[in-house]
C-alpha cells in the first residue's frame, strides 16, 4: 500500500463521514422536527417506544443522536426515565439500516438489474438529481431533498474509495496478521469501542469494518468481536452529552451503557460457549459487508428482545450507580424553563418547536398579567397585584434565556420556514415583555387609586372601560396572528391600533373639560393620564407583532417602512374595517 493509497484511504474516510453528516442532517431538516415530536410524545408502551426509537434512528441515520435526544428530554423533564428505555433499544435497532445500505456494495452480479441495486451504479443518478434540486429550485424542501442526496451519494462514493483504496492489503501479510489477533474477543471488543468512541458513530465504524471486509481478507473471527465493541464504543457520545445533566438524564446515558456492554458481555459468552460445542463454521470464512450487516442486527435485535421485559432492571441498576444524594426539588417555572434544553440545538428543526412552545408560554403570561393588572383597576387586591410582580419577574426570565436560546439557534443551518420562524421570535419576545411591563405600569396606578383611596367618577370609569375592551381585543388578535401565524388576522389590527389612539385622545380632552368643571381632580389626571399612556403603548406592540409576523411572511424588512405605507396608503378595506369599529366602540 502506496503513499498514494493512504491518501485515498483518508479521503475516502473523509468523504464517507462527511455525507453521513450531511445526509442525516438533510434528513433532520426535512422532517422538521416532527419525529423528535413524536418521540416526546408516543412513548406510551414498552413496544411502541421500540418502535418508534427504531424509525426516528432508521430516519436521521444516527442512534447517537437519537439516544442525545432522549437525554435532553429526560433532562427537561419531558420524558420520564422508563418511558426513555424502550426509545434507547430501539435506536439500537434502527442505526442498523446504514450497514444493510452500506452492505450492497458487495453485490456482484452480470445481470443487469441486480448491478443496479451496486450503489456505485446508482448513486451518481442520485448525486445528479440532487445536485438539480439545489441548484435549480427555489424551495428549501427540494433543496433539502437535494442535500439529503447529495449526501448519500458522497457517502457511496467515500465508501467505494475506502474499499478500493484498501484492497491491496489483502497480499500484506502485516495486515493479515494484524486482523488475526483482533480473533481475540477482548482485542477486537477493545479495537471496534476505540474505534467507535473516537468518531462517535457506530453507523460509520461499522461502515468502515465493511469496507475493510472489502478486501476479502478479514475473518469473521477478528469481524465478530470488532462489531460487538462497536456497539460498546457508540455509548460515548451520550455520556458526553449526560455531562452536567441532572441525575436522570444521566441515568438515561447509563441505561445506554449497561443495554450494549451487558448485552455484549451476556452475547459473547453465549455464542463462544455454543461455538466451542458446534465449531460454527462461518468463523473461519472471510466477513462480508452482509455478513456485518447481519451479525450488526441480529445482535441488537436479540439484545433488545431478551432486554425489554426486565427493562425496569436497567431502570435500576442505573438508579444505584447514580444515586440520589438529596431530593432535588424542581419548581413548577424552572420545569417550564427546561424545554430550552441546549441538548436540543443539535437538532435545530425540533430546537425550533421547543422555542416555539416557550414563546407561546411566554405570550399567555403576558396575557395573564395584562388581564390581571387591568382587573386591579376595578377591584384591588394585594394578591394579585403581587402575581403581577412575579409573573413579570417570569416573562423577564423568559425574555433573557428564550431569547439567548433563540440567538444560538439562529447560527444554526436552519430551513427557510425555521429561519422564519425564529426571526418572528426574537422580534415578538421583545414585545411580549414590554406589554408586561406595562401591565405592572397599569397595577401601579390600581395600586396609587387603592392607597389613596380614590377613584374614578362613574363617567370617567365607563370611558376607560370602552379603551380597555379595544385594547383586549387588539391583545387577543395580536397574539393570534403570532401563534397561527395567519395574515388574514392581521388587517384587524391596525385599524384596532388606532381606533385606540383615537379613543386615547377624546379620553384625555374629555378629562380636561372635566377638569374645568371642576369634576375631576389634577391627581386624578395624573393617575388616568398614565393609564391612557400604558393601553395606547401596549397597543403599539400589539402592531409590531402583527407587523413583525407580516413581514418575515413576506421578506419585508424595513418595519417602518411597512407600518407608515399601512397608515399613509390604507386601501378600501382599510377604511371599510374603521367605519365598523368607530360603531362598535363608542364613548357613553
Amino acid at each position: 500500500m502506496d503513499f498514494f493509497s493512504i491518501l485515498t484511504l483518508l479521503g475516502g474516510l473523509a468523504m464517507f463521514l462527511y455525507g453521513m453528516q450531511v445526509m442525516g442532517d438533510g434528513l433532520a431538516k426535512v422532517s422538521g422536527g416532527k419525529l423528535e415530536q413524536i418521540l416526546e410524545n408516543l412513548t406510551s408502551s414498552k413496544w411502541k417506544a421500540v418502535l418508534l426509537g427504531m424509525c426516528v434512528t432508521a430516519v436521521i441515520q444516527s442512534s447517537s443522536a437519537t439516544t442525545v435526544m432522549v437525554v435532553g428530554f429526560v433532562n427537561s423533564g419531558i420524558m420520564k426515565l422508563t418511558q426513555a428505555v424502550g426509545i434507547i433499544m430501539g435506536a439500537n435497532i434502527g442505526t442498523t439500516i446504514t450497514s444493510w445500505i452500506l452492505s450492497l456494495t458487495g453485490i456482484e452480479s452480470s445481470n443487469f438489474f441486480i448491478s443496479l441495486l451496486k450503489p456505485s451504479a446508482f448513486s451518481p443518478i442520485l448525486a445528479l438529481i440532487g445536485i438539480v434540486l439545489l441548484t435549480f429550485t427555489k424551495s428549501s424542501r427540494k433543496k433539502d431533498v437535494g442535500t439529503i442526496l447529495l449526501g448519500f451519494a458522497v457517502l457511496m462514493f467515500g465508501m467505494e474509495s475506502m474499499s478500493g483504496a484498501v484492497k491491496p492489503l489483502a497480499d500484506v501479510p502485516e495486515f493479515t496478521g494484524l486482523l488475526l489477533k483482533f480473533s481475540n474477543p477482548v482485542a477486537g471488543i477493545l479495537a471496534g469501542t476505540v474505534l467507535t468512541a473516537i468518531i462517535q458513530s457506530s453507523s460509520a465504524s461499522v461502515g468502515i469494518l465493511q469496507a475493510l471486509c472489502m478486501t476479502g481478507a478479514v475473518p469473521y473471527s477478528s469481524a465478530f468481536p470488532i462489531i460487538m465493541g462497536q456497539n460498546i464504543g457508540t455509548c460515548v457520545t451520550a455520556l458526553l452529552s449526560a455531562i452536567g445533566a441532572n441525575k436522570n438524564a444521566k441515568r438515561a446515558a447509563m441505561i445506554h451503557l449497561y443495554f450494549n456492554l451487558i448485552g455484549t458481555v451476556v452475547f459473547m459468552v453465549l455464542f463462544y460457549m455454543i461455538n466451542a460445542a458446534v465449531h460454527f463454521p462461518f468463523m473461519a470464512q472471510m466477513a462480508t459487508p452482509a455478513t456485518i450487516a447481519i451479525t450488526h442486527s441480529v445482535f441488537n435485535i436479540t439484545a433488545t428482545l431478551v432486554w425489554l421485559p426486565f427493562s425496569n432492571l436497567l431502570v435500576k441498576l442505573a438508579c444505584l450507580t447514580i444515586r440520589d444524594d438529596k431530593v432535588d426539588e424542581v419548581s413548577r417555572e424552572d420545569q417550564e424553563f427546561m424545554i430550552l434544553e441546549s441538548r436540543f440545538l443539535e437538532k435545530p428543526a425540533f430546537a425550533v418547536e421547543q422555542g416555539r412552545n416557550a414563546a407561546k408560554h411566554m405570550e399567555q403570561d403576558s396575557r395573564k398579567i395584562l388581564d390581571i393588572a387591568l382587573g386591579l383597576i376595578y377591584s384591588y387586591s394585594d394578591e394579585q397585584a403581587e402575581r403581577v410582580q412575579k409573573l413579570e419577574s417570569k416573562i423577564d426570565r423568559y425574555e433573557d434565556e428564550l431569547g439567548t436560546y433563540l440567538v444560538k439557534l439562529n447560527n444554526k443551518d436552519l430551513s427557510e420556514r425555521d429561519s422564519h420562524s425564529v426571526s418572528i421570535m426574537l422580534h415578538c419576545i421583545g414585545d411580549f415583555e414590554r406589554i408586561s411591563d406595562h401591565a405592572v405600569n397599569i397595577m401601579e396606578s390600581a395600586q396609587e387609586l387603592h392607597e389613596k383611596n380614590i377613584s374614578f367618577s362613574p363617567q370617567a370609569r365607563n370611558e376607560l372601560q370602552v379603551l380597555v375592551a379595544v385594547v383586549s381585543r387588539i391583545v387577543d388578535t395580536a397574539y393570534q396572528v403570532f401563534d397561527r401565524q395567519d395574515l388574514n388576522l392581521v388587517s384587524d389590527v391596525e385599524p384596532l391600533e388606532e381606533i385606540v389612539d383615537e379613543l386615547s385622545k377624546e379620553l384625555k380632552r374629555r378629562h380636561v373639560n372635566r377638569l374645568r368643571l371642576g369634576e375631576c381632580t389634577i391627581e386624578m389626571g395624573f393617575i388616568l393620564t398614565d393609564l391612557i399612556t400604558s393601553l395606547e403603548r401596549i397597543a403599539d406592540h400589539c402592531s409590531n407583532i402583527s407587523v413583525c409576523v407580516t413581514q418575515v411572511r413576506e421578506n419585508l424588512y424595513d418595519t417602518h417602512s411597512h407600518l407608515e405605507s399601512l397608515k399613509n396608503e390604507p386601501d378600501d378595506s382599510y377604511y371599510n374595517r374603521l367605519g365598523e369599529l368607530h360603531k362598535e366602540y363608542v364613548l357613553p
